[in-house]
């Protein structure tokens, strides 16, 4: 029951006694307040209880990631969408001793927020100061034009990145970058190619090739499962940078427009090395030449061992030689017609600088003199379509297999038609063009007794396996004609004591646009291999418009130019390849006597 405030018990005698009756209902008043306060205080206590946990956890939890926030490093916010993930991660390329060819390094890139930059103009001028190629003007009108977001720079190095810290725009950002490193320059720059930026964010970029094998595996390199296993290739870094030392001093001193130069095993057809001259650095890899009167051939990024499709010369006489005595028409003794000139038609076929070495001649001598006219008759005897096949056979009618993304485009170029002047031609390197690569692993087919093996850059675990184009015997029997042409014949500055060099020289006419040969410029080459007893290496050379001019007259022939270059090669790679020197025998006239 509700208790009354002014009850009237307590009224009527305060009244009498001339007290005020409001002071009753005060008291009682104030009674009920404090029973009112006394039963809500529990309730009134837990509330603020909780109240109070509230807002300690929340301060707590702002502490916690205010700490963590300044133990960090400072990004930027990512927007939250779908897409797909960018991956960055790139394996390693390594050579075949395990020596780094190409890495991965960290980095950061430049971008901007133009809307939150404080002064545009300025920034603009120091960031021009920064990177010369920058223009200030151009730079600072992208930055007033309205836009949100620009790129400045995809690559930093730390010194740049400083610097940009210093010019203090809150506008200027930096986002991770992970960039491909060839720590060696320029070397095997042509078989590394070089990579280039795909998918982009300011968090992360992908890193794809552009060329080379950076570009034929590139699915390999970018394999999360695989990034962990490095790309093993078949070159060896000593090796290579010899060979392009040699090639380079051989292409200033015979004046020549540039080079190429192959290193290749017999057994497996790994490349050991690869170079192409001029070359460039695949750090900073120049830009593709595009004028309407420019040669793919006069840019460095060209690959003169793989694109480079030429007339190949005399070098191509020992498969004709092979493919006869494989046929059985005819043997190393067997003599031949080699009278010039030879009249075929209205075609006239005759020897360098109108020599001639008949009337008969045997195919020894044919490959030790280089006869045109003696290689001739023995492609007449082979006949179109056997010629053809053998050909074939070796790989020259189709693009060599090497892991190189230019290596698919450079065909062969194949005479549509194949009368028998083709077959005359052909038998002397004139009138198929293929490229060096495809004439090292036919050299290759020639050294390893008989079989075809595919040229591969990636490093073997044994001999490789392939399709036989020539008995043994014959194969050994070239191999010492071609010893014959070292020894005795075109090549004989090619002799390199110890290593018994066996090869053949090859002078080719350049072509001109306008159809027919120039004069005095000539494609050379030397395919060689060693040593001739038992064959282990293909040592190929080739030189564009070389000249040696030592003598009282400009000498042009292989003979003079790729020779010498290829036996300084294989003079100095032979023992960095474990090949020992054959010791030969001591005379008695060369004995001298010493007393002590």
């Amino acid at each position: 029951m509700r208790t009354p405030l002014r009850p009237l018990a307590r009224v009527l005698p305060a009244r009498s006694r001339g007290e005020n009756p409001d002071l009753i209902e005060r008291e009682n008043l104030e009674k009920r307040h404090e029973a009112i306060r006394d039963k809500n205080q529990p309730r009134a206590s837990a509330r603020l209880g909780l109240l109070a946990l509230a807002f300690g956890c929340a301060y707590l939890t702002i502490g916690v990631r205010m700490g963590h926030l300044a133990a960090s490093e400072p990004v930027e916010p990512v927007a939250s969408a779908p897409g797909a993930e960018i991956v960055a991660q790139r394996a390693d390329i390594t050579d075949r001793n395990g020596r780094i060819l190409a890495t991965n390094m960290t980095t950061s890139a430049l971008y901007a927020h133009p809307r939150d930059m404080v002064d545009p103009k300025g920034s603009a001028k120091r960031l021009a100061e920064i990177f010369p190629d920058l223009d200030a003007a151009a730079l600072e009108k992208r930055f007033t034009d309205g836009r949100r977001f620009m790129w400045v720079r995809k690559v930093l190095s730390p010194e740049q990145m400083q610097a940009v810290h210093e010019i203090g725009d809150p506008g200027l950002l930096f986002g991770p970058r992970e960039m491909r490193l060839y720590p060696n320059g320029t070397l095997a720059a042509h078989v590394l190619g070089g990579y280039s930026f795909g998918a982009e964010g300011v968090h992360s970029a992908e890193v794809i090739g552009t060329a080379g094998i950076e570009k034929a595996l590139d699915a390999r390199l970018r394999d999360p499962a695989r990034a962990g296993e490095p790309l093993e290739l078949s070159i060896d870094l000593t090796v290579q940078a010899t060979v392009e030392e040699v090639l380079g001093a051989g292409i200033t001193m015979l004046n020549a427009r540039g080079g190429a130069a192959i290193v290749m095993d017999v057994r497996t057809g790994e490349i050991i090395a690869l170079a192409s001259a001029p070359t460039f650095d695949p750090n900073d890899r120049p830009v593709p030449l595009v004028g309407k009167n420019d040669e793919p051939s006069d840019s460095p990024l060209f690959n003169r061992a793989v694109q480079g499709v030429y007339e190949l010369g005399s070098a191509f006489k020992i498969f004709a030689a092979a493919q006869g005595m494989e046929l059985g028409l005819v043997g190393p003794e067997t003599m031949v017609d080699a009278n010039a000139p030879m009249v075929w038609g209205k075609h006239k076929i005759k020897e360098f600088q109108g020599k001639n070495y008949g009337p008969l001649l045997s195919v020894r001598e044919v490959i030790e003199k280089s006869s045109n006219v003696g290689t001739a008759h023995i492609a007449l005897m082979i006949g179109p379509l056997r010629q053809q096949a053998f050909l074939k056979s070796l790989g020259f009618f189709d693009p060599t297999p090497v892991e190189l993304v230019e290596a698919p485009g450079a065909k062969p170029l194949i005479p549509k038609r194949w009368p028998e002047i083709v077959t005359i031609t052909t038998s002397y390197g004139h009138g198929l063009s293929a490229s060096p690569m495809h004439l090292a692993a036919a050299y290759a087919s020639i050294a390893n007794g008989g079989i075809y093996v595919k040229p591969t850059l990636i490093k073997q675990h044994g001999p490789a396996t392939g399709v036989r184009v020539m008995s043994e015997r014959v194969a050994k029997e070239s191999v010492a004609m071609l010893r014959g042409v070292v020894t005795k014949g075109t090549a004989s500055l090619a002799e390199v004591p110890g290593y018994e060099v066996a090869g053949k020289t090859g002078t080719a006419d350049k072509p001109k646009k306008s159809g027919g040969y120039y004069k005095d410029k000539v494609i050379n080459t030397f395919a060689s291999v060693f040593p001739a007893s038992n064959p282990r290496y293909v040592v190929l050379v080739t030189l564009d418009e070389p000249v040696d001019t030592s003598g009282s007259e400009p000498r042009r022939t292989a003979g003079w130019t790729s020779v010498p270059v290829a036996a300084e090669m294989i003079r100095r790679i032979a023992p960095l390849m474990g090949i020992r020197p054959a010791v030969e025998p001591i005379t008695g006239t060369a004995l001298t006597a010493a007393a002590n």
